[in-house]
């Protein structure tokens, strides 16, 4: 899933040096040092009618950061990008996470290193893009600590970065309609009774792998997904929604196993009943 932000484009200026009016587009920010983290923007070239991009975050040893929907426990990252100039839409990508289980809930994390692919549309094509980026993010151990970033970088049709932020792209979870055929889809989704609105999810996966689900909804929705049991059902509940919600609301499954990757989207109707 992209998460899309339209940009009204500012002027800002960085200055370099007395010749900045003449230097090469970078191929990266400089790392921005935080608390057991840093973080910068890397350069990707050219992709199609996009500019390639991506943020880079790095961690000390047993630390991790957060998904976009960074589950019970976790701190969501947050991006401005609103010091841009020359940017018409920034589109972030997600590689899948990891479900991280403790004392304080349930985690959907990064450990190690991760890079968040980015996709830049120019407002002019062929001029250079100047990136301002204003990040937010949680850097987590035994206790979360808040981390953020101030970066900057000038792209062009170049970018030394193509090949990590591919590898990145290869495990964004791709698009897969309900009930699609393959040895990795969700099959059905079904209401189960009782006073809780839950669902029994049903999946498919490859032999021998161990799937994991991943449930979002709107903004101020959170929805609880049981751990894979072996039997390919996942049990997925509301557990907080907005007073008086009603559908028809969108549901994101993202389903994971081994190298794979697939989010499909559930409609809920009015009744909150999937169709």
């Amino acid at each position: 899933m992209a998460i899309l932000f339209r940009i009204i484009p500012v002027i800002t200026f960085l200055i370099l040096s007395p010749f900045a009016a003449f230097a090469q587009p970078q191929s990266s920010s400089a790392w921005s040092q935080g608390l057991h983290s840093r973080v910068r923007l890397i350069a990707g070239g050219q992709k199609e009618d996009r500019i390639l991009a991506g943020i880079e975050i790095a961690l000390d040893s047993g630390f991790k950061t957060y998904w976009r929907t960074p589950g019970e426990s976790g701190l969501p990252p947050r991006f401005d990008w609103s010091g841009s100039e020359n940017v018409a839409e920034v589109a972030i990508q997600w590689p899948t996470p990891i479900r991280y289980e403790d004392a304080g809930g349930v985690a959907y994390a990064y450990s190690h290193d991760v890079i968040l692919p980015v996709f830049v549309k120019a407002s002019e094509p062929g001029k250079p893009i100047k990136l301002a980026l204003t990040v937010e993010y949680g850097v987590c151990k035994d206790i979360c600590i808040p981390a953020s970033a101030e970066l900057t970088a000038t792209l062009a049709g170049e970018g030394q970065d193509r090949a990590a932020i591919e590898q990145a792209l290869a495990k964004v979870p791709r698009p897969q309609p309900l009930g699609a055929s393959g040895e990795l889809s969700v099959v059905s989704v079904e209401p189960l009774p009782g006073t809780q609105l839950r669902f029994n999810v049903t999946v498919r996966t490859p032999a021998g792998s161990q799937p994991a689900l991943f449930a979002e909804g709107p903004e101020n929705w959170y929805f609880s997904t049981s751990q894979a049991d072996g039997t390919n059902h996942f049990v997925v509940t509301i557990e907080e929604k907005p007073q008086n919600a009603t559908g028809p609301t969108r549901l994101a499954l993202t389903l994971a196993a081994g190298e794979q990757a697939i989010e499909t989207d559930v409609t809920l109707d009015a009744n909150l009943q999937p169709r």
